[in-house]
C-alpha cells in the first residue's frame, strides 16, 4: 500500500473543491440567472460571530481579517435587532503586486542587457530596422498581472443581523476592532421595577 504525501497532492484537492462548488452553482442557479443577476451585483458573504450572553450584557466577536475600521457599519434597526455590515476588498495586493513588478522591471533595465547587433549591413538597412523596432509597440512596465492559484479569502459586502430576546441599552453598545476581531458589548437594559403608587 502507497501512501503519498499531503502537499503533492494538494493542487488537486484545490481544483476538487472547484469542480464541486461549480456544479453546487450551475444546480442552484439556471443559465439565464447567472448571466443577468451574480454578475450584476457584488460578492457577498457571511463573516463568523461568537455570541455570549453574560448576566448584563451580550458580547459578539466576530472575524473580519484585512477589514478597515472605517469600511464597517453598525446600526439597530428597532429596538432588538442589531445590524452589523460592511465591505472588504482585495485593493491592497494589487498594489503590492504592481510595486512589484515596477521594481523587478527596473532591474530588467537597458544597461543590465546588450542588444544583437549586425556590423556587416549597409546604412540603408540598418536605418530602415531602427524605424521598424521603433515602431513596434512596447509592453508597459508596470501591466503584469497576479496569476491566483487560489482565492479563499473572503471578499465584497458582508452582513450580519442578531436579534436578542432581552431588552438592550442602545446608548451604551461599545466595538472594538483589533487584530481581525470586532467585538461588541451590547449591555441588556435594566428590568424595570414595578412601582406602587399611594393613594392620598
Amino acid at each position: 500500500m502507497a501512501f503519498f504525501s499531503q502537499s503533492g497532492l494538494s493542487p488537486l484537492f484545490l481544483l476538487n473543491n472547484y469542480e464541486a462548488q461549480n456544479q453546487y452553482n450551475s444546480r442552484q442557479y439556471p443559465k439565464s440567472y447567472k448571466c443577468s443577476k451574480l454578475q450584476a451585483r457584488s460578492p457577498s458573504f457571511a463573516p463568523a460571530f461568537d455570541v455570549r450572553e453574560l448576566t448584563h450584557a451580550y458580547h459578539l466577536d466576530g472575524e473580519l481579517p484585512g477589514v478597515d475600521q472605517s469600511n464597517i457599519e453598525i446600526e439597530f434597526t428597532d429596538p432588538h435587532t442589531l445590524v452589523i455590515k460592511g465591505h472588504t476588498d482585495r485593493d491592497s495586493i494589487n498594489d503590492d503586486s504592481n510595486n512589484d513588478g515596477a521594481s523587478s522591471s527596473r532591474s530588467a533595465s537597458p544597461a543590465g542587457w546588450h542588444q544583437a547587433t549586425v556590423e556587416d549591413e549597409d546604412a540603408e538597412s540598418t536605418s530602415s530596422a531602427d524605424t521598424a523596432a521603433s515602431n513596434a509597440p512596447s509592453k508597459p512596465a508596470g501591466d503584469d498581472q497576479p496569476h491566483f492559484w487560489a482565492k479563499e479569502r473572503s471578499i465584497g459586502d458582508f452582513q450580519r443581523t442578531f436579534s436578542f430576546t432581552a431588552r438592550v441599552d442602545q446608548d451604551n453598545v461599545r466595538a472594538s476592532l483589533k487584530n481581525g476581531v470586532l467585538s461588541v458589548v451590547v449591555p441588556k437594559e435594566a428590568v424595570p421595577t414595578p412601582k406602587k403608587i399611594r393613594i392620598l
